[in-house]
């Protein structure tokens, strides 16, 4: 695992020049002058989520007491690449197993999914680069170890990913309380991609209107939904039980 923090200006803006993968900066509120104003542009050039926030909470969250007011917050582990993910399928013999995570946000809900990605033999997860939680050291904690055999592929846009994948031969299921079938229902063998949506708002208009179908799972209770994880679970299970059963 690599550090999961570069502090300070100079070494932020290297970092940003490499190439390197950044999840997220951070910059101290109401500083904007000089190289703050270059770290700002260069984020913004290369697609990186930049976040203000009050000086206290960035000396929380560095481990020097010279961050300058700015902290990059960098993948832990590296990313795979979307035909990385698909090559594995293809050097088991097995047709492709994929999760698509539109916007999840919560790095417990990230690790719990490559936790049980892993359990059922999918063969990679994709993320969008912009709102998504990326590979961060809570993600591998929460994973269990899976961060070390799950690909995670990290892409600039999701819904042509989607169309990749659809040329790839792959079905694109997402779950969705608005699924005209309840997922068992559903023919879930073959080649498949599997969409889960936000924490909070679920898959966006675009995605599921890029998607084959959508499937719901039913709920008797009064909660009307499931956290993401729980609910990634549940499918990834069903589509291991039909293929077993196929």
């Amino acid at each position: 695992m690599a550090n999961d923090k570069i502090e300070g200006r100079n070494p932020v803006i290297e970092a940003i020049k490499s190439g390197r993968e950044i999840d997220k900066i951070l910059v101290a509120k109401g500083t904007k002058e000089g190289s703050i104003n270059k770290i700002i542009g260069m984020a913004k050039d290369s697609g990186i989520m930049l976040q203000y926030v009050e000086r206290q909470k960035l000396n929380e969250v560095a481990e020097s007491n010279n961050h300058q007011g700015v902290v990059a917050l960098v993948a832990a582990y590296k990313y795979s690449e979307l035909e990385d993910i698909l090559a594995i399928a293809k050097q088991k013999n097995e047709e492709p197993f994929v999760l698509i995570l539109d916007e999840i946000m919560d790095p417990h809900n990230l690790g719990s999914i490559m936790r049980t990605a892993d359990a059922v033999g999918a063969h990679g997860v994709v993320i969008p680069k912009r709102r998504s939680v990326g590979l961060t050291a809570t993600v591998a904690k929460t994973s269990a170890g899976a961060i070390e055999y799950v690909p995670v592929a990290k892409v600039s846009n999701i819904a042509q990913t989607i169309d990749k994948l659809k040329q790839e031969g792959l079905w694109v299921m997402g779950a969705d309380m608005s699924g005209e079938e309840d997922y068992f229902d559903r023919d879930l063998t073959g080649s498949i991609a599997l969409v889960i949506g936000s924490e909070g708002k679920g898959i966006s208009r675009l995605i599921k209107e890029k998607c084959d179908f959508l499937v719901k799972i039913p709920m008797a209770g009064r909660v009307t939904s499931l956290n993401a994880s729980v609910a990634a679970a549940t499918l990834m299970f069903e589509i291991v039980r039909q293929r077993k059963k196929k």
